[in-house]
């Protein structure tokens, strides 16, 4: 494919939209690009053992509206990272490789996060797929595997020697997973001790999030996860605020129940209604989570199995919210 749209230069990106397993799908992806913005979207994780007998992963669809487009890959044997990343080249904008997935079936296998433990097997994937590709390359990792093993200046400049053309670091170890708080100086450290751009990841959930981590961090941008779910708009409004110096507010609730239905068609067409409905399930607290008795709320929703069900539902909270 060649597409002048697919390809970046690095230096034109402030805001990534992180890949999340499970969460950023195409529907999801081209939700965010609706609502404006040049972030560069990420798909999924994508395991390199399950790329390794496909030519044409369905995972791994996406539309030309997406561009620019990260696809990310994970796994630990050089290999079939590097027959992954050829494999997606042809879709990519860019190749980024997970060293930061922290969850249990995921790092037991050295994948991931798990990585950070072995810098040196890191380095030799990173580089391989870096000598094997034409698009740039991009590592995101953790502060460490826990507190006492903290290695992420060390793992970005070998990351650097690699070949990577830039990095995204989580202000957390993998011990951490998602609990207490990024360490945004942390990144600022890594900042200082590489030559290549460093995205900031953790703890991203407002514009005003966003502006005060790069004042602390230097960072050349911010890449976002949860904070994007249940407001597609936060890309485009901090790519906005950093261009400008104008905070756009945030959308109001009921801009948002309709983002939730938007979202919930969407998923419905890709996926039927049955598995639709329940995919969504996962995302119904982000979009209500201003709503008082949110929780309450929340556990009607996902008992719901139908499209009808959960709009009544969601325009009952509207009422009531009003």
């Amino acid at each position: 494919m060649d597409n002048k749209n697919k390809y970046i230069d690095i230096k034109n990106i402030k805001v990534i939209q992180a890949p999340l397993a499970g969460i950023s799908d195409i529907v999801y992806r081209n939700l965010i690009r609706k609502y404006k913005g040049k972030c560069l979207l990420s798909t999924e994780m994508l395991s390199s053992e399950a790329l390794k007998n496909v030519s044409n992963p369905k995972i791994a669809d996406f539309k030309e509206i997406e561009y620019p487009l990260s696809f990310q890959i994970v796994g630990h044997k050089p290999d079939l990272m590097v027959n992954a990343a050829k494999l997606l080249e042809k879709r990519a904008s860019c190749i980024d490789i997970n060293c930061g997935c922290p969850v249990n079936k995921v790092v037991k296998s050295s994948d991931g996060a798990g990585l950070m433990r072995n810098p040196h097997l890191a380095f030799d994937i990173a580089q391989a797929v870096s000598e094997n590709i034409n698009i740039p390359l991009s590592v995101k990792f953790r502060l460490g595997w826990d507190e006492g093993h903290k290695n992420f200046i060390e793992f970005g400049q070998l990351m650097q020697k690699a070949g990577a053309k830039f990095l995204t670091l989580h202000g957390r170890c993998r011990s951490h997973l998602y609990s207490g708080f990024a360490d945004w100086k942390a990144i600022g450290e890594l900042k200082k001790e590489v030559d290549i751009p460093v995205f900031a990841n953790g703890d991203i959930k407002t514009v005003e999030d966003a502006a005060r981590c790069l004042e602390i961090t230097k960072a050349d941008g911010v890449s976002i996860g949860r904070g994007l779910m249940g407001d597609f708009t936060l890309a485009y409004r901090i790519e906005h605020y950093l261009s400008t110096g104008e905070i756009i507010k945030e959308p109001a609730l009921d801009e948002k129940i309709n983002m939730l239905l938007e979202h919930i068609q969407d998923e419905v067409n890709l996926r039927g209604e049955i598995n639709g409905i329940k995919f969504m399930r996962k995302f119904y607290g982000f979009y209500i989570s201003s709503v008082k008795n949110a929780s309450k709320y929340r556990q009607v929703l996902v008992t719901l199995d139908t499209f009808d069900e959960v709009k009544k539902a969601l325009d009952d909270i509207l009422c009531l919210s009003a």
